[in-house]
């Protein structure tokens, strides 16, 4: 595994994101009925590894993951919250972005990972906002810089402290030689519409804007004086908790506990109540097993709200997400070397179209079915933002139907089985017609039929199970084999995929699966796979004489001026 500081010798521990909410190192939560602080206080001794000191607010992937389980357990345990006022506990600095000394440490493969697991966690604080009625507000009482004003500009509003020192600032490119995180120059023009030649200013100059400059240029939304910032900011908290909650969702605003998920870990692989993850490490591949819900599960759908908010935590559609978004990051952070993921799931295919329909039947009658159906689709998105190949195997025993459909629509290709002693059966609910929408707002199959309108059409709606031949005929599958052919047309499908330059392949998975209109979430992750990743390994910026390299030395960088 690839990593800050690795040497050939030294393999350190894999990371783990299933992190302990009682035993945050860089975060202090507190409550005020439906207010909640949230202060970023970074522990400089408690880096994720050795090498570097987390000085002045700056974080590393250890800080985000802490972050990203705040944000999911402020939806899920906390329902009352309206408003999470993001701050910093230290004072005079906000955040100064992401550590440079780690950054300088980290291999290539790190550092994008890094990047992407960042920028889907802002995802998600924005998703807090607009679907959740629970808003983020940024209270800059500080420094804050590069990857820290990113984080600003995933909340709704940002205040900023007058003091004659507090500024915003994306300073990477003067001082790095790369882009700011990509999600900050989206967020910038896209989110909130700077000027396209004022934000050439804003992101070329290292120290940044403060004071009413900063308002007027739309930077940030409001500057307070240090006397008076507390008071002024707990005011917006306060006006947007009257405004958040005029649209709740309803149900008891109880919160659902999310326990460890604890699965059973080997050299071979992760085993979850649900979800299987084996490695094939000779083969660079993995399997990714899904079991669909049994009658029981659909049982507890089909008798209501009360029901689904009793099983909690251990309904099937919140476990088994949380375990398959648990076994994705392992794969991006802890397993380069595997390169083709080969997904199954596994059950009855009536079943989960039972499931599907009993649930959305009641997704409007609760804030809890709400957040559990939201949490499937974050995760989906997450597989399709991977950096992996996958192939769907839908062979006896597999069940493709709605939500877990998903999951072969989301795969680069999909091979189906037909042998009548081993039926297939592949059925589409409403998850598939936007209930479980991409980074783009589209669902995968409007990506899918994107110059096939009719065939679209002819699909929604269509709630009955298909066999392979049928389902083929209707565009779902990407090839048919039988029986006869099925293990040596797999098997060489496999062979080819990981014989393939990684690289190629990552560009074009990216491209291919985000076909047609893009937003500013998927302008950022496309972005990010293409000219972060570039930038990344460009000599001007990770060479000897590069700009990051040198960063905090007393030697300047030597630029390569041929543009490219």
């Amino acid at each position: 595994m690839d990593h800050p500081a690795a040497t050939a010798t030294a393999r350190p521990a894999p990371v783990d994101f299933d992190v302990d909410s009682e035993q945050y190192h860089h975060w202090r939560v507190t409550f005020d009925g439906p207010v909640a602080r949230l202060a970023m206080t970074v522990d400089p001794a408690s880096p994720l590894r050795e090498g570097y000191e987390l000085k002045l607010n700056s974080y590393d992937l250890g800080v985000d993951i802490e972050l990203a389980d705040v944000i999911r357990r402020m939806r899920f345990e906390h329902p009352e919250v309206r408003v999470v006022m993001l701050t910093s506990g230290t004072d005079r600095v906000f955040c100064a972005g992401a550590n440079i000394n780690m950054l300088g440490l980290s291999t290539h493969a790190w550092k994008v990972n890094f990047c992407k697991f960042t920028n889907e966690t802002r995802c998600e604080i924005e998703e807090a906002t607009k679907s959740s009625n629970q808003v983020y507000l940024a209270a800059c009482n500080g420094t804050t810089a590069g990857g820290g004003y990113e984080l600003a500009l995933a909340c709704e509003e940002i205040y900023l402290q007058d003091d004659g020192n507090s500024a915003v600032s994306l300073p990477e490119v003067p001082l790095l030689g790369v882009l700011p995180g990509t999600g900050g120059l989206t967020r910038l023009v896209d989110k909130r519409m700077v000027r396209r030649d004022r934000a050439d200013v804003f992101s070329t100059t290292a120290e940044g804007m403060r004071g009413k400059k900063a308002v007027a240029w739309g930077l940030v939304d409001a500057v307070y004086p240090r006397s008076k910032f507390e008071e002024k900011t707990a005011e917006r908290a306060k006006a947007w908790v009257a405004k958040a909650s005029k649209d709740l969702a309803p149900g008891e605003r109880k919160g659902v506990k999310l326990p460890a998920l604890a699965p059973e870990v080997d050299e071979t692989g992760r085993r979850y109540k649900y979800v299987t993850l084996a490695y094939d490490t000779s083969a660079r591949t993995a399997s990714l097993t899904i079991q669909a819900p049994t009658q029981a599960d659909v049982d507890i759908v089909k008798k209501g709200v009360d029901a689904i908010y009793a099983a909690g935590a251990e309904l099937w559609a919140l476990r088994v997400y949380r375990e398959l978004d648990d076994a994705l990051l392992h794969l991006r952070v802890n397993h380069y070397d595997l390169g083709l993921i080969l997904v199954r799931a596994v059950g009855d295919a009536q079943l989960t179209l039972d499931h599907d329909a009993a649930l959305v039947s009641v997704k409007d009658q609760h804030w809890f079915v709400r957040e559990v159906l939201l949490h499937m689709g974050r995760v989906l998105r997450r597989m399709d933002n991977t950096s992996r190949s996958f192939f769907a195997l839908g062979d006896g025993g597999t069940a493709f139907a709605g939500n877990l459909a998903e999951l072969a629509f989301a795969a680069d290709r999909f091979y189906v089985l037909d042998d009548p002693d081993q039926p297939v059966k592949i059925g589409l609910s409403e998850f598939n017609e936007g209930g479980l929408p991409m980074h783009n707002g589209r669902t995968r199959l409007q990506t899918r039929f994107i110059g096939e309108p009719e065939t679209l059409e002819a699909l929604i709606g269509m709630r009955e199970l298909l066999d392979p031949e049928p389902a083929d005929d209707a565009g779902l599958v990407t090839m048919v084999f039988d029986d006869i052919d099925w293990e040596d047309d797999i098997r060489i499908a496999i062979e080819e995929r990981v014989s393939l330059s990684p690289d190629a392949l990552t560009g074009m998975e990216q491209n291919l699966r985000f076909a047609g209109p893009e937003s500013p979430e998927s302008k950022i992750y496309a972005r990010l796979t293409a000219w972060q990743n570039w930038i990344f390994i460009r000599p001007n910026a990770t060479g000897p004489e590069g700009a990051l390299t040198l960063y905090g030395r007393p030697e300047r960088p030597q630029f390569d001026w041929n543009r490219v």
